[in-house]
């Protein structure tokens, strides 16, 4: 599958599961639940600076803080249940394939990424469109940044 659209770190985890199994696959994405880093404490404190991806069907929070660097560095922060393990897996996906990157590039990510790691037939398609809809509401969050 075609992954030269992608910022690198984000092409080597789609890579990463189209490499595997389906099986493999959601193997793998339990791994990125379990690596889901906790929210630092200055937010663990706040829920209210925290946005509701309500397509989600389990309860997940984000946020997005862009340095005010030249390259409008992206920092994104998730919260969601351990008895969650597909929302944080796809959290966890688009915190490690994410941040850290220029808003220019996130901005730039298609849309399909979720369907690109090769799990439509082992997840539901609600469970897909969560994932769609945080990196849409990331990117939402970074357009909104620059207004």
């Amino acid at each position: 599958m075609e992954t030269s659209a992608l910022p690198q770190q984000l092409a080597e985890i789609v890579d990463d599961f189209q490499a595997l199994s389906e099986a493999d696959r959601l193997q793998l994405l339990l791994e990125f639940s379990r690596g889901l880093p906790a929210l630092p404490e200055r937010l663990r404190d706040h829920p209210e600076l925290l946005e509701q991806v309500v397509e989600c069907q389990s309860p997940l929070f984000l946020t997005v803080e862009i340095s005010d660097d030249e390259q409008r560095s992206v920092a994104l922060f998730f919260s969601a249940p351990p008895e969650a393990p597909t929302t944080r897996g796809f959290a966890g996906v688009l915190q490690e394939g994410l941040d850290g990157l220029p808003a220019a590039d996130i901005l730039a990510v298609p849309d399909d990424v979720p369907e690109r790691l090769g799990l439509t037939r082992a997840i539901t398609p609600l469970r897909m469109r969560g994932m769609t809809a945080m990196l849409g509401r990331i990117k939402r969050k970074i357009r909104e940044s620059a207004a």
